[in-house]
């Protein structure tokens, strides 16, 4: 986007500022500047001059001397131009000034040309008449200048005056980098309330009267849309007794200042309107429209049409299309057709300022392989209630210039009114996140500097529908920083556990599983959150199971990629196959990643992201090897040998004998077991392989990174060993909970020691040995109390069906 100077100062006139000190400033305040180029700064010391005599040269027949009166002398000038006559008022260098230099259009000598005294065979020359290209500038800015030779003024400038003002040369033309939620400030209007926002200056938008005659456009035009999500408005206009000519100059200087080439006063009067209000819009000649009709609509498949630039293009039926009765006459918001194109023979025009959808528009456009500048203003998606006030502005233009005669009133197709966006305001909530001390009253004054209004009653902020930008407090937020001034926010502490510089608690819990993992041989891996629907045939879920309901991804890179994993073991699984198939024997990985649970299906809300701690290895290791690290994690985050492990997980892609829920406080926080056989088999293991899984928010849940310290044990402990005959149904976890829940408070510690299965024991039954610890903190335990807190162990046990050995 590109601005000069001279323009925003129409809207902004108490604006005095330096290209640098508005660049700074601009940039500041959230409109950044990416550069800038001062037109006159290769130029001085050019003044209109009047030639008043011409003399042919005594010694070169393609040379002239020139008398010319620049106002407060007469200075004699030799030139070859062949273009000049006496009474022309022309652009004059005097001595010691400087030109742009060079002939070719666009050419330019940095820091120019230097223009001295001296003499052309034999006859002194003080100074030397410009052309358009020696001022750096050509024809297509300035069409009324010749081919070759000197640029001559009309006859309203005066003599001495300074010619590059009177060129329009003493402006500056501004760069801007606009981010794309930013569509306002894609006009110069738009730019320009950011400048009288940014500088503390009176805003003053063009004022819009109304035109047109007693008639009624109705009876000229009709419109009608079909699809009114490709085409939220279409507004019409139309124009009669058409006069074509040149736009005027101060219309011709803006439009050149930001590179347009003035054409007509037609076609610079769309021109201006799209740059001042960002609209893009469109004339069409209304006596080529069949049936005086207007309709919207997508393309036919395969439909070929012309456009202005006389090139064929083939549509498809995404492209949207203006029609008229019979045929197409334009690619909606891209460029017009060359069956409707406005020509010097127009009598009467039809304006059109739309508002079409901006996906469409780019996707439309990269299609059809044009892009153009009406096009890249609608890819941003333009605001429907500017529409009207761009094809009014248009046609108060039209009758300003006496282009034409505007017929009354205006068709308007507007389905869904879009409505200003209401934002709560809070302002202690903007203070807490700027780290400021900005009063209620200030932010309000910004707000209203930039358009935005304050309803008292119901405390919020309404901004207009240009801003597709406020949604928030945050977004409020920003505003108000931008204009307090980023330089003048202090500097603060954030507020919140990371300010003493240690992490977060959720993050000091991973960093423990990190630490354990590693402490026992596993290596951190990485693996997709995209994946196949296709995994949950390979794990053999069940149809039923609420693993398969998953959020499914709009535009995936392809069906290996198209939903989000709802289970983290696919990707241990194929990392584990990896290492196996690379001949890698002992293999221990682990993984802390995400997981993603729909609240609902299809989606109303954001899924559920809850972090998995996974752990999967082959080779050296067993399920035992895995529940041991495990409980050491839980030791480490504080949760302290409570958990048990039921047996009966029904974990479809585990082996039905080894496997387990993790259970802690009554709470299913994981499982763990061998891989499935043909779920092995399936991912190419040919090993036995182990995975746990840890659900992580149920871990942080219950952490605890308190610790008490106990001194050394100062009385001696007693030990006492028992070895037990039992089913094997019965797990060692249910004989543990017995030995802690009847070993009494002087119970310290139990261990188990043996486990045997074999030929000296019944069929059915196992041998189990443990030793446990008794201690009191206080005294010596005599053998009594000991013997006392054993028989009730033994007494539990016994109820179980447990025999003890003797």
């Amino acid at each position: 986007m590109n601005t000069s100077l001279s323009w925003i100062k129409a809207y902004v006139p108490d604006l005095d500022v330096t290209a640098r000190e508005y660049t700074d400033a601009m940039t500041l305040s959230g409109t950044k500047v990416e550069g800038y180029e001062e037109l006159d700064a290769d130029l001085s010391k050019i003044v209109v001059g009047q030639i008043d005599k011409i003399e042919k040269h005594p010694d070169a027949d393609k040379l002239i001397i020139c008398q010319v009166n620049i106002g407060s002398e007469s200075v004699q000038i030799v030139t070859g131009a062949n273009n000049v006559h006496e009474g022309d008022k022309v652009p004059v260098v005097l001595d010691g000034g400087r030109v742009a230099g060079g002939h070719e259009p666009g050419s330019r000598v940095a820091g120019g040309i230097k223009i001295k005294k001296g003499k052309l065979r034999g006859i002194e020359s003080c100074g030397m008449m410009c052309s358009i290209e020696e001022l750096g500038s050509d024809r297509d800015m300035y069409p009324e200048a010749p081919e070759e030779g000197i640029y001559i003024f009309k006859d309203d400038v005066e003599v001495g005056s300074s010619a590059i003002e009177a060129l329009g040369l003493n402006d500056v033309v501004f760069e801007y980098e606009v981010t794309s939620n930013r569509v306002d400030c894609f006009s110069v209007i738009g730019i320009a309330r950011e400048a009288a926002a940014t500088f503390g200056k009176e805003f003053h938008p063009p004022v819009v009267t109304a035109t047109g005659n007693n008639e009624d456009v109705n009876d000229y035009i009709k419109v009608s849309v079909k699809d009114s999500e490709l085409c939220p408005r279409y507004c019409a206009r139309v124009v009669k007794n058409i006069k074509i000519g040149p736009s005027p100059k101060w219309m011709q200087r803006r439009l050149a200042s930001v590179g347009i080439r003035p054409i007509n006063n037609l076609v610079d009067i769309t021109n201006y309107v799209m740059e001042e209000y960002g609209q893009p819009m469109h004339a069409y000649d209304l006596d080529t429209i069949a049936d005086r009709e207007i309709i919207v609509r997508t393309a036919a498949k395969g439909e070929k049409f012309t456009t202005l630039d006389g090139q064929e293009r083939e549509m498809d039926d995404t492209v949207l299309m203006i029609s008229d009765g019979k045929k197409s006459i334009g690619i909606a918001g891209i460029m017009g057709g060359e069956n409707s194109m406005i020509t010097d023979d127009v009598k009467t025009m039809l304006f059109e300022a739309a508002c079409f959808d901006g996906t469409n528009i780019r996707k439309s456009s990269k299609k059809v392989g044009l892009r153009t500048d009406a096009s890249g203003k609608f890819e941003k998606g333009l605001d429907p209630n500017n529409a009207q006030a761009a094809i009014d502005r248009a046609c108060q233009l039209v009758e300003e210039l006496g282009a034409g005669e505007v017929v009354g009133g205006m068709v308007d197709v507007y389905g869904k009114k879009k409505e200003p966006v209401r934002v709560l305001f809070d302002a202690d909530a903007i203070n807490n996140l700027l780290g400021t001390d900005i009063s209620k009253e200030e932010m309000i004054g910004y707000f209203e500097k930039i358009g935005l209004a304050y309803d008292e009653g119901s405390n919020e902020v309404i901004a207009p529908t240009f801003r597709h930008d406020l949604f928030r407090v945050a977004d409020l937020a920003e505003e108000v920083a931008r204009f307090y001034g980023y330089d003048n926010i202090p500097t603060t502490l954030p507020r919140g556990e990371a300010t003493t510089g240690k992490l977060s608690f959720k993050l000091r819990v991973e960093e423990v599983a990190r630490d354990i993992a590693e402490f026992c041989g596993f290596s951190q891996g990485m693996t997709y959150s995209f994946e196949s629907p296709k995994v949950f045939d390979k794990l053999m879920i069940p149809e039923d199971s609420l693993l398969r309901q998953t959020v499914e991804i709009i535009n995936p890179l392809g069906e290996d990629y198209s939903i989000m994993r709802t289970t983290s073991l696919n990707g241990m699984l194929m990392s584990l196959a990896t290492n196996y198939n690379r001949r890698n024997k002992d293999v221990r990985l682990y993984e802390l990643g995400n997981v993603y649970i729909p609240k609902a299906l299809p989606l109303t809300e954001l899924p559920e992201e809850r972090m998995q701690f996974t752990l999967g290895m082959y080779g050296d290791g067993d399920f035992f090897s895995m529940k041991g690290v495990i409980e050491e994690f839980f030791d480490k985050v504080g949760m302290h040998g409570k958990e048990t492990y039921d047996p009966q997980a029904g974990k479809p892609y585990l082996h039905p004998g080894r496997q387990a829920n993790v259970i802690y406080d009554g709470t299913v926080v994981g499982y763990l077991g061998e891989v499935h056989p043909d779920v092995a088999d399936t991912y190419g293991i040919g090993t036995k392989a182990y995975i746990a899984v840890i659900d992580m928010p149920e871990i942080v849940k219950r952490a605890t990174f308190d610790r008490k310290y106990t001194g050394i044990a100062k009385f001696p402990a007693v030990n006492r060993d028992i070895s037990m005959v039992m089913p094997k149904e019965i797990l060692a976890g249910q004989v543990e909970e017995v030995i802690e829940k009847k070993g009494g408070a002087y119970l310290e510690s139990y261990a188990l020691f043996d486990l045997y299965e074999g030929a000296q024991i019944k069929e059915g039954y196992k041998s189990v040995a443990y030793s446990i610890v008794f201690r009191a903190k206080n005294k010596t335990l005599e053998d009594a109390e000991v013997t006392e807190a054993m028989e009730r162990i033994l007494k539990e046990l016994e109820g179980m069906g447990i025999e003890l050995r003797k």
